[in-house]
């Protein structure tokens, strides 16, 4: 059995007591204050209510610690190499429709790398973990990516841009060169679920632009930690911060990132002059 270290057990602990409203408050959906903060882009009085907990819970155990959370930013601890990376509600938009596909998101970065990871998804009590060079698992059992090697077998995971946000005709053009090379694409809408499924074996890949931190800190060590690769869509080694992320076991990595560059280089090649540029200048 897996044993837990004190740091992923305050994790564990905050991503727990968060859930509890949020399962209450996900049995009432239609009854939930929604506020819009964009296009397509919900906040809940859930999210709210999940994110404070989850500060006064985090720091209580560790002070020092600073924050960077979806709904309130960036704040510093006293230990300036410390911070909570922190999504409260990933899925919102699940959340609120009543679909039952939504996680709480919680990494801890120490000297600008991502040590400790939760993902927990509370309607199926599933519990996905992961510590630096400790391993990943779900409760308590091992976690591995998946061992298929042909990529006709593959499932891979996205994320679809919505409305006001992102590359959509960009979008449709890596997801056609997938698609003839693969044995479907799903979207189900949380990130850090996305990458614990990766990591569990249950999907094969997974790409997704313009992310923001705390949608991939934590499942990206996940999928590490289980022996798989995450990056850049581009190559960049940077995925919790540099907004584009793919994922995938070791044998379809590399071909994945291919076809997605090659899908690139041939939106980039058939825009009209000017197009490309203003069109990488929107995925923050």
């Amino acid at each position: 059995m897996a044993t837990r270290s004190a740091l992923i057990n305050v994790m564990v602990r905050a991503a727990e007591k968060a859930a509890r409203g949020l399962v209450r408050d996900f049995g009432e959906v239609e009854h939930l204050q929604v506020s819009r903060k964009g296009p397509a882009d919900f906040v809940s009085a859930a999210d709210m209510k999940a994110e404070k907990l989850l500060r006064e819970e985090l720091q209580k155990a560790r002070p020092d610690f600073g924050f960077l959370m979806e709904e309130t930013g960036a704040s510093k601890g006293s230990d300036p190499t410390a911070r909570w990376i922190v999504d409260p509600l990933d899925g919102t938009t699940n959340f609120l429709h009543g679909i039952p596909h939504w996680a709480i998101s919680i990494a801890a970065e120490k000297n600008g790398e991502i040590v400790a990871g939760v993902v927990y998804e509370p309607v199926h009590d599933q519990m996905y973990w992961a510590e630096k060079g400790q391993g990943a698992f779900l409760n308590h059992q091992r976690l591995r990516v998946s061992e298929r090697r042909n990529l006709a077998d593959a499932v891979i995971a996205t994320g679809i841009p919505f409305k006001g946000r992102g590359d959509h005709a960009g979008f449709l053009v890596e997801a056609e060169a997938l698609m003839k090379e693969v044995a479907g694409i799903r979207r189900f809408g949380a990130a850090s679920l996305d990458l614990a499924y990766v990591a569990a074996g249950r999907y094969d890949g997974y790409w997704e632009r313009g992310l923001a931190p705390w949608d991939a800190a934590a499942g990206q060590l996940l999928v590490t930690e289980a022996g798989g690769f995450v990056g850049e869509i581009g190559g960049g080694r940077n995925p919790v911060f540099g907004g584009t992320i793919l994922a995938a076991n070791a044998h379809f990595h590399l071909p994945i990132a291919k076809i997605l560059r090659g899908a690139t280089d041939r939106k980039v090649r058939s825009a009209p002059a000017g197009a490309a540029g203003a069109a990488d200048a929107g995925q923050g």
